[in-house]
């Protein structure tokens, strides 16, 4: 099962993708579209696909294999299954940035990638004080206690921008931006966050014998040569940046960097090293297949992405909490 995991999983993430593709209110050939799009031809077909549905599904895709990858590497490093993204604050600091995109109006002259550009600043500010807080890479602890901090301070502050927005329009739109969505956003976003997801991956990837060396305890690590405290510096870096492009591209979609390493760690034999492919592909499934999910909604009011995944990961998040507890009752 274990070798058949991965050619599975790329069958998975490519069927949906297809599917991705041609779910939507009006019907349109995805071939045509998608070759007229290619030739620059402005026809129906090419609109819908090329210009809309196309970007919609590469954001999932990136957004979700960020998330799944960056929830496996995490857990890994800080050795705690509990373990989100969400947790070194790096989301925070991201929609902080945006927010400050909405209520000071920086960045105007960049139109649509104020947003992001702006979440990115918000995220690497953001991994600079975790990364000053934390020091030795050696002790979890310090690290979950760092990112504890930094999230609680930024949403304060995000609190903050929110009481004094400019307006309630401006409210409003920061407000759905949180919620978290891919739709209405072009390819121009796409080449924001591939270069971001590229780098972040590289790091994570080139660290995976750390992290089944950390799986053995820190003198076995040790033993092996293995740099601990730089290469979790490392991983760190590849998580922030991750996490930091999705969150500024995408919003907060929150519980998948949680749940996927969850559903795949049995099928791995609980090797972290093992688990970061796996993860990625099927983060990338699972936020493609929510949001063709929510396509196939009633049209009047389009659910948002990070609600439908809320929806589903906090039960679940609920149900492990439960379960550890019932191991050391």
């Amino acid at each position: 099962m274990e070798k058949a995991l991965n050619p599975l999983l790329w069958l998975l993430m490519l069927v949906l993708a297809a599917l991705s593709l041609g779910a939507g209110s009006i019907d349109s050939a995805v071939l045509t579209g998608l070759w007229d799009w290619l030739q620059q031809h402005s026809t129906t077909d090419a609109i819908i696909i090329g210009e809309i549905r196309l970007p919609r599904t590469l954001l999932a895709l990136i957004v979700g294999a960020a998330m799944g990858l960056s929830g496996a590497a995490l857990q890994g490093l800080l050795r705690n299954p509990l373990v989100d993204p969400g947790l070194i604050g790096v989301s925070q600091g991201a929609a902080l940035g945006a927010a400050c995109v909405f209520y000071f109006n920086l960045f105007a002259f960049m139109g649509v990638l104020a947003t992001p550009f702006a979440g990115m600043l918000g995220a690497l500010l953001t991994l600079l004080i975790l990364l000053g807080l934390s020091g030795s890479m050696a002790r979890p602890g310090i690290i979950i206690m760092a990112g504890l901090a930094i999230s609680m301070l930024s949403g304060a502050l995000l609190a903050v921008v929110l009481n004094y927005a400019p307006n309630p329009y401006a409210l409003q739109e920061l407000v759905f931006w949180m919620l978290g969505s891919v739709s209405l956003r072009g390819m121009d976003y796409v080449g924001v966050l591939l270069p971001f997801f590229l780098v972040g991956s590289s790091l994570l990837w080139q660290q995976r014998r750390l992290l089944f060396g950390l799986s053995l305890g820190d003198a076995v690590a040790h033993s092996m040569g293995l740099q601990v405290s730089r290469g979790g510096r490392l991983v760190i870096l590849g998580c922030a940046l991750l996490v930091g492009s999705a969150v500024a591209i995408a919003g907060n979609i929150g519980f998948v960097g949680l749940l996927v390493p969850h559903l795949i760690r049995p099928l791995v034999r609980h090797r972290p090293d093992r688990l970061l492919l796996p993860s990625a592909l099927a983060g990338a499934s699972l936020v493609c297949a929510a949001d063709i999910l929510i396509r196939l909604l009633p049209p009047e009011r389009e659910l948002k992405l990070g609600v439908l995944t809320a929806i589903v990961g906090a039960p679940f998040f609920i149900y492990l909490v439960w379960k550890e507890r019932q191991r050391w009752v």
